[in-house]
């Protein structure tokens, strides 16, 4: 079910949505943190694991939706993609929403909401919401994750 009325944003080759209304202007840095979640979810779609490492800082922290809930250090998540990519749904890309990115200096934060598109209808994943928050640090001209926390609403009501 989506949430909002949808217009596109435009962060390179990923088609992510928001419902902004107005035309935004991005600044650089900006816009390179938003190539940067372009380039994870293509990675993340493609099941590329080098490319998506690739996105990290070595000492990025990362709290997953499931154990171990807290990674530390580039190696722990390289195996937790490792071991999770194989599982995951066979997706051209993401429809995400309110893609909210901030920038100060050399830090940067984001969230947004995604599910995967491309894919069966009726495959759980379509089905599914996921949150993202994540922190930035740009080191050496190029910006990288440094902290990243994704997570599944559910309706407590409900279980």
């Amino acid at each position: 079910m989506p949430i909002g009325s949808l217009n596109p944003i435009d962060i390179g080759d990923i088609a992510m949505t928001s419902t902004l209304t107005a035309p935004q202007t991005h600044t650089h840095d900006e816009k390179q943190v938003r190539q940067l979640i372009a380039d994870q979810t293509s990675a993340i779609c493609a099941k590329n694991l080098e490319q998506l490492i690739a996105c990290y800082a070595k000492d990025a922290v990362l709290f997953d939706m499931k154990p171990p809930l807290q990674l530390q250090g580039v190696e722990a998540i390289h195996q937790m993609w490792a071991a999770c990519l194989p599982c995951m749904p066979n997706a051209s890309g993401t429809e995400a929403q309110d893609l909210s990115v901030t920038v100060s200096g050399d830090l940067a934060l984001a969230h947004w909401i995604f599910r995967f598109a491309g894919i069966d209808s009726a495959h759980p994943a379509t089905q599914m919401w996921f949150r993202v928050t994540a922190g930035y640090r740009k080191h050496q001209g190029q910006w990288q994750i440094v902290h990243e926390h994704c997570s599944i609403p559910f309706d407590p009501t409900r279980g």
